[in-house]
């Protein structure tokens, strides 16, 4: 089943989501999905994720990022104005009222045992993870599609010019709209060093991590998945390639059916957070 939440008094506006669960969902781990860069809750493989992980025992938790644009239940960009002012640390703290409305049961989890709380993040969304993981004891375990090793991926020709004009143009091919993201992006980066960095995050990692990658990523390079794992240590992570998988794994939005490369990536994903995310003894 798949309920729709909203958060009203989150720090930066409005958090829109759903809980897609098992009916009773009962003893069910939780586990909060993070989108990247231009996505949101409903993009392509979430609600799979979602239908997937419910027929495994595990309830999901999507939303969308207060400045990612996409509001309430739509696809498109309609937020122009959250989508320029966004920022790192923005979506952290976004991720930490998720967090916080989990453990209170302030979302309708129904029977999901929220003491084993996972986070689940594509692309940036893998980044923020590594980020907020490293940082809150409720999360019990981690697992990255295709994450970001840094968030500055634009080289300095494109920096400088961004910076000085206040903002950099950023197309989207699926909508054909042309967004702008404020300078506030890079001053946040600039403020916050090492701190705002996934693979620096990912040394001071306790939780379990399992980093997927697709070996034919167009986006991000195979070399961020593997500059993760060697900072967290083979104590704490695992790696995983997909052969042949794309950035999304041949998902696309709107979604017209899984891949194999998806259903490897879905397969390794609830195994993880089944094997990481065991009752907490009386």
């Amino acid at each position: 089943m798949k309920t729709p939440f909203t958060l009203d008094d989150a720090p930066h506006g409005a958090l829109h989501g759903d809980v897609i669960r098992a009916d009773e969902a009962l003893g069910a781990p939780v586990v909060v999905g993070l989108h990247g860069f231009k996505g949101f809750k409903d993009w392509g493989f979430w609600p799979e994720i979602g239908r997937r992980f419910a027929a495994a025992g595990l309830t999901l938790v999507t939303f969308n990022m207060s400045g990612s644009g996409v509001e309430d239940d739509g696809d498109r960009f309609t937020d122009l104005d959250g989508f320029a002012g966004n920022t790192i640390s923005r979506e952290l703290d976004d991720v930490g009222r998720i967090l916080e409305a989990v453990t209170t049961r302030e979302i309708p989890l129904g029977g999901s045992d929220v003491r084993r709380i996972g986070l689940l993040g594509h692309s940036r969304g893998g980044g923020v993870a590594l980020l907020r993981a490293a940082r809150d004891p409720r999360v019990g375990s981690v697992v990255t599609w295709n994450a970001v090793a840094r968030f500055c991926r634009w080289d300095d020709e494109t920096v400088a010019r961004w910076r000085e004009e206040g903002f950099l143009s950023i197309p989207n091919s699926r909508t054909g709209q042309i967004l702008r993201l404020g300078r506030e992006f890079l001053a946040d980066l600039d403020a916050h060093g090492d701190a705002l960095v996934p693979a620096v995050a990912a040394r001071r990692l306790e939780a379990p991590l399992l980093v997927i990658h697709g070996t034919r990523d167009e986006t991000i390079p195979v070399e961020d998945a593997e500059q993760i794992v060697r900072a967290a240590g083979p104590g704490v992570a695992q790696s995983a390639l997909i052969p042949g998988g794309t950035h999304t794994f041949g998902a696309v939005h709107p979604f017209t059916g899984s891949t194999p490369e998806l259903d490897l990536a879905l397969d390794r994903t609830v195994a993880w957070f089944r094997d990481t995310l065991v009752p907490t003894p009386a």
